[in-house]
């Protein structure tokens, strides 16, 4: 786990539902190796996965589907790959940022950021995005496996560990900590 230990009593690591998304219009449950990564990593970290969906790249179906997570108690947190770039028909943010009701700036600019040392200047190309709605956080990143890998290992997952310090998002989910 990458968590950042800090002063204070030490926390133990409690589970976080999370829903996987693929955004594709060629993607299908044996090519989604992007889907399947994130699933990998978030179950090897302990967390849970409440559904996992393929959908087309249509703005109104992203919609749905994530709308209906945001509503569902039982998703703590929403991870979408695809559909950020900026050909075609790639629409995951328009879809998703009407359904936040806050955005969390920083989750976009430090992907970018971290993705620099990777593949330079083509990640003003990407438009992640992060936010929360309904006390559900979400995540919607590229499409690339390495893109996912560079998400959730260096930002999504931190943020989704109790124990990290000196905050964390988890302990914004008050679903989750009422349990």
């Amino acid at each position: 786990m990458s968590s950042e230990h800090g002063g204070g009593r030490a926390r133990e690591f409690l589970p976080v539902a999370i829903a996987v998304l693929t955004v594709s219009d060629s993607r299908d449950e044996q090519s989604d190796k992007s889907g399947r990564l994130l699933v990998e990593r978030l179950t090897r970290a302990g967390h849970r996965l409440a559904e996992k969906a393929i959908v087309p790249d249509d703005v109104y179906q992203i919609r749905a589907i994530v709308s209906r997570w945001i509503a569902d108690a039982g998703v703590n947190a929403v991870i979408t790959t695809g559909g950020t770039g900026v050909t075609g028909r790639d629409g995951t943010p328009e879809a998703v940022r009407p359904l936040l009701d806050k955005v969390l700036d920083g989750f976009g600019e430090m992907f970018r950021s971290i993705s620099y040392a990777d593949i330079k200047t083509s990640t003003l190309q990407s438009r992640a995005l992060a936010g929360v709605a309904n006390a559900t956080y979400v995540f919607c990143v590229p499409g690339s496996s390495g893109a996912c890998a560079t998400a959730w290992d260096t930002l999504i997952e931190a943020q989704l560990d109790l124990r990290t310090r000196p905050c964390n998002l988890v302990e914004l989910m008050p679903r989750l900590l009422e349990k």
